[in-house]
């Protein structure tokens, strides 16, 4: 557990490393260049191990794009003479020099299925898939922490069933989940749409009837995550020393609850929402391919069924990104919190 002092009211200070780092950088001005400085040095090594080991295995799975394309009725050599024009017989090793050299500058080529230009293929599901996961994200926080809280502040039976409902959500898979909201709420009763997904653009009312199933599939286990976390840290805060003197000395319950409690138990919830917004990622993977989503997620099962490694690398990179701004954006959460969290 992390080392806690107190300030001048009596609240506990947390001193987790990663908030210990954050008070030696700072918050503001150059506090926050050198944090984004460091960011960034850590960004290049982790996208290239990232990008390299993603080359990697997807060369050593069986088949490539040349036999997707032609399927059974090429011949040999016509198998040879598009792998050649698609620069597959090199070593995997130069075929990974020669996408980073035009990666590094913003190329990353075009589909080796259907020609389009991955980057094009990849910015145009971007919308899509970040829908569905700020839309999980936002539905974790509201729920998750309301519950989280009401069910500290409450105690007793709530507290036990909001307990079961947090297990309950870790147990059940994310695809279950899914098909089982399909044929209740879109086949049974026919509230929402069973597939597909339409375009903010084309009609706003149309785009949330969308994602509501999906949604509602994505966040559960996040749910379930940050509830058991924020009724954890409640229950610590609200039993500590400094609460019970602010109770005697006539501070109301709600500001002691919301003003003092819940600031004070957000950083580690603030950490579990990092850690779950990285997991939404994969989630979104299995919930586009339930939903028929036209995301990321079923772009690139599909780029890798098809062998299609540049289309695959570009939406790892993309991924990889996501969670270094993740990352990032919980370390700068740590100092809107707590300003004052301080070194032992």
């Amino acid at each position: 557990m992390a080392n806690t002092s107190v300030d001048a009211m009596g609240a506990p200070l947390t001193r987790s490393p990663r908030g210990r780092a954050l008070r030696r950088r700072g918050t503001g001005g150059g506090g926050l260049t050198s944090l984004l400085a460091r960011r960034m040095v850590t960004a290049a090594p982790l996208l290239l191990v990232v990008s390299s080991c993603n080359f990697l295995l997807l060369s050593l799975t069986p088949g490539d794009a040349a036999r997707q394309i032609l399927g059974t009725s090429g011949t040999p050599e016509q198998y040879e003479a598009l792998r050649r024009q698609l620069g597959l017989d090199l070593p995997v090793y130069e075929q990974y020099w020669h996408w980073l050299t035009r990666a590094v500058s913003g190329d990353f080529g075009n589909s080796i299925t259907n020609g389009t230009p991955v980057l094009e293929s990849v910015m145009s599901r971007v919308p899509v898939t970040m829908s569905l996961i700020v839309g999980s994200l936002l539905v974790s926080v509201v729920v998750g922490v309301g519950l989280g809280v009401f069910s500290a502040v409450r105690g007793g039976v709530i507290g036990r069933a909001v307990d079961a409902l947090a297990l309950l959500g870790w147990a059940l898979p994310v695809f279950w989940v899914g098909s089982v909201l399909v044929v209740v709420f879109a086949i049974k009763l026919q509230w929402f749409p069973a597939l597909g997904y339409v375009p903010f653009t084309e009609s706003p009312q149309g785009w949330a009837r969308s994602l509501v199933l999906p949604v509602t599939a994505l966040s559960l286990g996040s749910v379930a995550a940050v509830l058991k976390q924020t009724r954890e840290s409640m229950l610590d805060v609200l039993g500590s020393e400094y609460i019970r003197m602010a109770a005697a000395n006539g501070v109301s319950r709600t500001s002691l609850i919301y003003r003092h409690a819940l600031k004070n138990a957000a950083i580690p919830v603030v950490t579990v929402l990092g850690v779950q917004t990285v997991g939404l990622l994969g989630g979104a993977v299995l919930i586009e391919n339930v939903f028929s989503v036209p995301g990321l997620g079923s772009l690139v099962v599909g780029s890798a069924l098809a062998h299609d490694i540049p289309t695959v690398q570009a939406v790892a990179v993309f991924f990889t990104v996501v969670v270094i701004v993740v990352n990032l954006s919980v370390d700068l959460a740590y100092g809107l919190l707590n300003p004052r969290v301080s070194a032992a």
